[in-house]
């Protein structure tokens, strides 16, 4: 790797004075939805040439942006973002194909010069890239996804007794209440003939990773994420989700599934008022965020804790 990669990031300073490494310098900036992850990496870019790698599952899809509380036209513009709006609601982003591109975009960064920061709270994401997980790249199979999700729907403990049948390790790593993986490990399975922990494999990447957690107190938090799912209401939320549907996007797609989006549902349905759709992305947001604590807590020894209610950018930049 030439050089240059390290010339403008004096201040990574263990990175600085090992000429002779071939690791790329890559910080990643993880965390609870709604902590400040976006801001602190706006605020080091002020300090430091860098680009973001967005590891948020949800932001990969174009028209959802209020609900996924994308980085607005402005920030993106202050500082590059990859992995935004990369594909359509109806369309799938998985693992193995976030991997391929998000290592595609940290070569291409360093390469210019500058620091990649992998920025975003999907932890399986975040940990895939930066731990070298290879993932089978197989497309999805509408057919026999369809096929799944029902068996799923009909009986959910049967498609977890099919996939340990194939694939007995499987049940390691994979959670038998996450019908979307479930679903996922066995149309790999199904489609390869091999099980698919078979094809997991991890290989050390390239990179020396500086491993930054924002964090706050949790009733702080849960207070902070309730303000932002009103403001998302106020900015258009329902609008957003209305046209998600006028274009013909299913309940059932990954894409509309997902927080702040699924709640809506019943709402159509005149199941529920606005107001209840509001109380219950809140509830499900601080469900959210303690699953997010749970796997980041798993990786706790790799990760420098800031407190977001201090001055987390000086706790940072004095790291870097």
């Amino acid at each position: 790797m030439p050089k240059t990669v390290y010339a403008n990031l004096t201040k990574y300073s263990t990175i600085a004075r090992m000429e002779t490494v071939t690791l790329i310098p890559v910080v990643a900036i993880v965390g609870p939805t709604a902590v400040g992850k976006t801001a602190l990496a706006l605020a080091l870019g002020e300090t430091f040439p860098a680009e973001v790698i967005s590891a948020d599952s949800r932001q990969f899809y174009r028209g959802m942006d209020i609900g996924t509380a994308k980085p607005t036209s402005a920030e993106r513009t202050q500082m590059p973002h990859h992995l935004i709006d990369i594909a359509n609601p109806d369309e799938t982003v998985g693992l193995a194909q976030f991997l391929r591109l998000a290592r595609a975009a940290i070569t291409e960064i360093a390469a210019r010069g500058r620091l990649p920061l992998v920025v975003g709270g999907t932890g399986q994401y975040v940990y895939a890239l930066l731990e070298g997980w290879q993932t089978p790249e197989v497309p999805p199979d509408p057919d026999l996804r369809a096929e799944l999700e029902a068996q799923a729907t009909a009986d959910p403990s049967a498609l977890w007794e099919r996939l340990i049948a194939l694939d007995p390790e499987a049940a390691t790593f994979i959670d038998p209440r996450n019908a979307r993986r479930v679903i996922r490990a066995l149309e790999v399975c199904l489609k390869t003939g091999q099980p698919f922990s078979a094809q997991r494999r991890r290989i050390p990447p390239p990179y020396r990773v500086l491993h930054l957690g924002l964090t706050m107190e949790r009733a702080a938090l849960y207070a902070r994420a309730d303000a932002r799912v009103d403001a998302m209401m106020a900015a258009g939320l329902l609008t957003e989700v209305e046209s998600l549907r006028e274009r013909g996007y299913d309940w059932r797609l990954p894409a509309l599934s997902s927080l702040g989006y699924s709640q809506f549902r019943p709402y159509f349905a005149g199941e529920v008022t606005l107001e209840d759709v509001t109380e219950r992305i809140k509830l499900d947001t601080h469900a959210f965020i303690r699953r997010q604590y749970a796997w980041f807590r798993s990786r706790a020894a790799h990760i420098h804790w800031l407190d977001a209610e201090q001055d987390a950018v000086a706790q940072a930049r004095a790291l870097i």
